[in-house]
């Protein structure tokens, strides 16, 4: 039987304002961006672990089975996720836990004009560099704004930020990638250095 576009969008759209109001009403704000760095994990274990996102889509499981194997592998979560996950394995909708993460990301903005930036740097950033990133993404964005700093010795140097699926890459090895392939296209072209 097809399923309607519709009511998929619907049901994802129930359990994301469900989960972020539940979290919400329980936990306040740091409550709520507390469950937003738990669902990127959580998705990910459940898409990368065929034999977990077997378990809790199995028809041979019963209903509770499902959904008391959900509540216990994500028992280290926030309390209302395991609840809204365990839900989710009873109902056989698992599998949209991504687009369910995606819809509580968007009730940040909508229901607290909040909006997390994701900022990986290097080093950790200094109070003043945080300001200075704060205020102006605050001004940018239009909204009250929530850094979530990520340090990657990986990186030469430069900032990495993200925020409502844009990505800006400051970063020395973009940009290094960038005058590589400036270099190559010119040299392509015919014309010199």
């Amino acid at each position: 039987m097809p399923t309607n576009r519709l009511v998929v969008k619907e049901t994802i759209a129930v359990y994301g304002t469900t989960l972020f109001d539940a979290v919400n009403a329980a936990d306040g704000q740091d409550g709520v961006l507390e469950v937003r760095d738990q669902l990127a994990p959580v998705a990910a274990a459940i898409r990368g672990n065929v034999d977990l996102s077997t378990a809790l889509s199995d028809g041979a499981f019963t209903v509770q089975q499902r959904g008391e194997l959900a509540r216990n592998v994500f028992a280290q979560c926030n309390p209302v996720l395991a609840e809204v996950l365990g839900v989710m394995a009873e109902r056989n909708e698992i599998n949209m836990i991504s687009r369910v993460a995606a819809a509580y990301e968007e009730q940040l903005g909508s229901k607290l004009n909040l909006c997390v930036v994701d900022v990986t740097t290097v080093v950790p950033l200094d109070d003043h560099l945080r300001e200075v990133i704060t205020k102006k993404a605050e001004t940018e964005l239009g909204m009250k704004v929530v850094l979530n700093e990520h340090v990657d010795k990986s990186l030469l140097g430069g900032i990495i930020m993200s925020a409502n699926g844009r990505r800006i890459d400051a970063s020395m090895r973009f940009q290094l990638d960038n005058a590589r392939t400036v270099l190559r296209q010119a040299t392509v072209d015919g014309g010199e250095c």
